[in-house]
């Protein structure tokens, strides 16, 4: 095996300078007043000449390095005996055989400070680049030969990328699990919250972030046993959730990270948002937990009317109702429930109500927003989405969990876990078979969720078993456009954009169905889905989806990437309709980070933050990033994400969010200019394009140097 970057006698003149300060000349213009990105490039080949090369672990064959790894616990045995080591030998080589190379400094670093296994002092490398591929490829694969090398040269070729729980872990014997972000619903009990406590320990101790819905909790001052006055409400609940994230912080490599969502309408909403004021009583204040806002439309119609939006006792709601507060939809019941009398209710100005988001979106960026009645109009489940997740575009059904005296389960409801990786959209784009890297991201995906086993959480276990639910994200958006002289936004932008998603739909929904096939199963709930009534499709049966713009057409033509037909779709639906697709849920687009910088994409499909990235990390200090793609002839396509501003971000999501079963993980930029009128102009706006979910909000000079903000905690992407 050839170590990347190894020496020659053409390249056996090291640099005079090191990888850090040649990395360092992006952030310098050359005398001609140019970009340097040849000494990035430099970087990385110095990077394996200076540091790598010299801290990895030498074997003198094949048979010797797995002898080693297998011997002393770093690779897992009973997945490599599932394989002949011939093979496995064979796989590396062709890995090897592409001649995979870093193209940027960050690419590189990131890989071996954060995926690369080590030894146990953590000071030498046991791995490459295509080493770690293989070993994902074969745990994905199960024992299927050709399933491991087709998903390993999805990975090798940039076109598929697992999300980082996935591909830090897979395939090492001293591992964390797979996945790393997940969804819990608590119920206004003492044991559903002290159940809901217990597994935020539980999944944070294993490296995951945690969502939690509230919203089913009763009110400060509500009746405990028909005593008036006596519930202290969501706040010390959000207070032991904090401090049991704190707590369960993996050994001291990180905080834990929790996110609780509320619904706009329980009677603790303003008492919620206070917690994130800056000036906020030490009492109350929530520090490290993410916030989250469920929003129905009649929230919208009510500020829209400059009217009084009532607030609903979640206590009295499930008492009249006979379902939780969060299984309500309060659009739907608001009037009947402002005139039932068996309802306490208080109610508050809704354009007040939206003026405190904007100033506390304004501040810290928080919270996030759910348009609560958008994600179930566009739910093909049966049942009701009332959350999202720590980065927002994890959008499905859960049910609740019921106990017994004894505290022992009555009821296992559905709760949710992430099953999360992406597709490089310009690698996609100039692959040889669109469809079928779909298919192996979809089998990659879904062995994941196959293979992920939190039996300390029965919830989670349960609901992924159950489900089968993936998300497969999407990244390089803007990188592509750009190396197409398209502008992210503009007509031409926007179009391919709609014409992609709405392909990679199509060839989702196929793989699926071709899984519930071969396995003689749907997901549990299918035969209630609009998919198997069918009323799914007529989207797409009933109408043609072509390209708008003749520069669109073009790209795909030139790809030989074939756009579906009416009489595809019709042929589809007629095949789900008889076998079903296996996994619940396809699609989810999140804020990819990590991954980003290893596949040489920009993050997720929006904008860049700036031509150039600063990060600063650990002990090496400042590093830059190169947005993908960009030459100093293409500097005009790269307007930063607070240049384009938060219509056209949202343009582009809108024309996305149609093909995507679940959420968008958008995040809006705003300029140092912006005021809370233009935050609230802006929701407004992605409200009525029908966007889903909104994720931060970044002002310019709020934006910290060397931060990357499209890093999301939990997801690790």
């Amino acid at each position: 095996m050839e170590p990347e970057h190894a020496p020659s006698l053409a390249s056996s003149k090291v640099s005079d300078m090191d990888y850090h300060s040649l990395n360092a000349m992006l952030n310098l213009y050359d005398a001609d007043g140019l970009i340097q990105f040849d000494k990035d490039r430099e970087a990385a080949r110095q990077y394996f000449l200076q540091h790598v090369n010299q801290n990895t672990v030498f074997f003198h064959n094949f048979e010797e390095r797995m002898r080693f790894l297998i011997d002393n616990d770093y690779y897992e045995k009973e997945l490599i005996d599932r394989y002949s080591v011939a093979f496995i030998e064979q796989l590396t080589n062709e890995a090897y055989a592409l001649k995979f190379r870093f193209p940027t400094f960050l690419g590189a670093f990131k890989f071996f400070t954060s995926y690369a296994l080590k030894t146990f002092d953590g000071k030498r490398y046991l791995e490459r680049f295509e080493d770690r591929v293989v070993m994902v490829a074969l745990g994905l694969a199960q024992g299927d030969q050709e399933l491991a090398r087709g998903i390993m040269n999805e990975i090798i070729s940039g076109r598929f990328q697992p999300a980082t729980p996935t591909f830090l872990n897979l395939g090492k014997a001293q591992r964390g699990e797979l996945v790393s972000c997940f969804l819990l619903r608590i119920e206004d009990n003492m044991e559903s919250i002290s159940r809901g406590i217990n597994s935020s320990l539980q999944l944070s101790k294993r490296g995951g972030g945690v969502a939690l819905l509230l919203s089913n909790i009763r009110e400060a001052g509500a009746p405990i046993k028909k005593i008036e006055n006596q519930s202290s409400g969501i706040i010390p609940v959000m207070k032991l959730l904090e401090d049991s994230f704190s707590y369960a912080n993996q050994l001291g490599a990180r905080q834990g990270a929790g996110a609780v969502y509320l619904n706009a309408h329980h009677p603790d909403i303003m008492r919620f948002l206070d917690t994130k004021r800056e000036n906020a009583d030490e009492k109350i204040r929530i520090k490290t937990l993410s916030l989250g806002v469920v929003i129905p439309d009649i929230t919208f119609e009510l500020a829209k009317k400059n009217e009084d939006m009532y607030l609903f006792s979640p206590y009295d709601v499930e008492r009249v109702y006979g379902v939780p507060f969060g299984d309500i939809s309060v659009s739907e019941k608001y009037h009947e429930m402002v005139d039932d009398p068996r309802i306490k209710k208080t109610k508050i100005s809704a354009r007040h109500f939206f003026q405190t988001i904007a100033e506390l979106q304004f501040e810290s960026g928080y919270p996030y927003v759910v348009f609560e009645d958008t994600v179930n109009r566009a739910n093909p489940i049966k049942g009701r989405i009332n959350m999202s997740n720590l980065c927002s575009e994890i959008l499905q059904v859960n049910t609740p969990t019921t106990y017994n005296e004894d505290l022992s389960y009555d009821r296992i409801g559905k709760d949710i876990s992430c099953n999360l990786g992406s597709m490089n959209i310009a690698m996609m784009m100039d692959g040889d078979d669109f469809g079928g890297s779909v298919e192996l991201a979809i089998r990659a995906l879904t062995s994941v969720s196959d293979q992920s086993h939190i039996s300390s959480v029965r919830s989670i276990e349960d609901g992924n078993d159950q489900s089968h639910a993936i998300g497969l994200g999407q990244m390089n958006l803007h990188g592509y456009l750009a190396r197409e002289r398209v502008h992210y936004g503009s007509e031409e932008g926007i179009d391919f954009t709609n014409i992609y998603f709405y392909t990679i739909l199509f060839h989702a929904l196929s793989a699926s169905n071709r899984l519930a096939v071969e396995r003689g199963r749907a997901f549990a709930g299918f035969e209630d889905s609009k998919y198997a009534s069918g009323e799914f499709f007529d989207t797409y049966t009933e109408r043609a989806w072509e390209p708008a713009t003749e520069r669109v057409r073009a790209l795909f033509a030139e790809a030989g990437v074939e756009i579906p037909t009416q009489d595809d779709w019709r042929e589809l639906k007629a095949r789900v309709q008889r076998d079903g697709i296996y996994n619940q849920n396809l699609q989810a687009v999140p804020p990819t980070g990590s991954i980003s910088y290893i596949n040489n994409s920009t993050s997720s499909i929006h904008p860049i933050a700036s031509k150039i990235e600063i990060r600063k990390e650990g002990k090496l200090g400042r590093v830059y990033y190169p947005a993908p793609f960009l030459t100093n002839d293409n500097l005009e396509y790269y307007e930063d994400a607070y240049e384009i501003g938060p219509e056209k971000i949202i343009d582009t999501y809108a024309a996305a969010t149609q093909h995507v079963d679940q959420g968008l993980s958008l995040t809006l930029f705003f300029k140092d200019t912006a005021s809370t009128r233009d935050i609230n102009r802006a929701q407004i706006y992605a409200w009525r394009k029908g966007i889903k979910t909104i994720y931060y909000i970044r002002l310019r000079q709020l934006a910290l140097e060397g931060t990357d903000m499209s890093e999301c905690v939990s997801c690790m992407l």
